[in-house]
């Protein structure tokens, strides 16, 4: 099974996660109310770091967690903690083998934290160190570019966020998921053509913001480590901070704009980008004013709920990593200097 494999795979993987972990996840939420911490204290690397971004937005304004990333060297290296007793500490990892992580893990629960470890693998040290456990059963990921289990961790998160939300409205949403990423999956002939406009790209800039900053993190990381591009992860808000003046008639921007509260803003932006520096756009969108600017439209099946677009949105992304490396000439299965299960201390 290849990458392009594990892509298409997801619907099932959701599916299965969803009804499989359900009952794991209530139990999880209960625990999480009875002890009542004052924020998330969350380690993570790679894509589980870009999951753990959608964490951040989603976990903190559907219920009300602050959300702290970790430096997971104060832990590892500099021996150094900081006090984490009043947290949830979360570890979020593919493999659940990393030692920089699960030392995270373990000096939570010595200073008496809740624990939870969101991983691929139930039987990892990581799992072993954590009091509570999601397991992702997305199955074996052949694949070095995650795929699959970045879904499926956004996935994850979204259950408990519902779980502790107790919404009825976003649990039935929930339940579309797998259907939603099917229909995300048939742009895939659209996003191929599109690739081939971009197979010279050597530099580009990725926007998004609020839930889907973790779209545009994933995104980048898709094209570095497939395609080789020096791409690099903006907030839209963050971009007109000094970033912005990269732009230049014919510079790729790749936008993310599906549909919220936050859309205006991006296509203010967008807007002067593509009229005053005529810059390259290729926007992923459900909105119509959206996709009228861009050189590459990319549309959306379906307008959902901001919360949820993260998940179905990075589809498309995926898809063009891949058909973008093909049409470079490069290796989907085999990035340079690249392997599966990457071990940091």
């Amino acid at each position: 099974m290849g990458l392009r494999d594990e892509i298409f795979e997801q619907p099932a993987v959701i599916r299965r996660l969803l009804e499989m972990q359900a009952e794991t996840v209530r139990e999880v939420a209960a625990r999480i109310r009875d002890e009542n911490p004052s924020f998330v204290y969350l380690a993570a690397r790679g894509t589980s770091d870009n999951a753990g971004l959608y964490a951040k937005y989603l976990w903190g304004i559907c219920d009300g967690l602050p959300v702290a990333l970790a430096a997971p060297s104060m832990f590892s290296v500099f021996k150094k903690p900081p006090r984490i007793k009043d947290a949830l500490v979360v570890a979020i990892s593919q493999s659940g083998r990393s030692p920089d992580i699960i030392s995270v893990v373990e000096e939570g629960r010595r200073q008496g934290a809740l624990t939870l470890a969101i991983t691929n693998d139930g039987n990892s040290p990581l799992a072993g160190a954590a009091e509570l456990v999601i397991d992702l059963v997305a199955g074996p990921e052949k694949a070095v570019a995650a795929t699959k289990t970045y879904t499926a961790q956004l996935t994850a998160i979204a259950m408990l966020s519902v779980a502790l939300s107790g919404d009825a409205e976003q649990r039935e949403w929930l339940g579309r998921l797998p259907s939603l990423v099917e229909d995300a999956l048939k742009l895939d002939e659209t996003v191929k053509d599109a690739s081939d406009r971009y197979r010279y790209m050597n530099e580009c800039v990725v926007l998004g913001r609020g839930f889907n900053y973790a779209t545009a993190h994933e995104w980048s990381l898709k094209l570095k480590e497939l395609a080789y591009v020096v791409a690099e992860p903006y907030s839209s808000a963050d971009f007109q901070h000094g970033p912005v003046a990269l732009a230049r008639p014919g510079f790729p921007v790749f936008a993310v704009v599906p549909g919220g509260k936050i859309d205006q803003e991006i296509i203010t932006l967008l807007t002067e980008l593509v009229q005053n520096q005529q810059v390259e756009l290729l926007a992923v969108s459900s909105e119509g004013s959206a996709l009228a600017l861009a050189n590459t439209p990319v549309q959306l099946p379906e307008r959902l709920p901001e919360w949820l677009t993260p998940i179905p949105a990075i589809v498309p992304a995926q898809l063009f990593c891949y058909h973008l490396t093909r049409a470079k000439g490069y290796n989907t299965e085999g990035p340079r200097g690249l392997s599966k299960v990457t071990l940091t201390w």
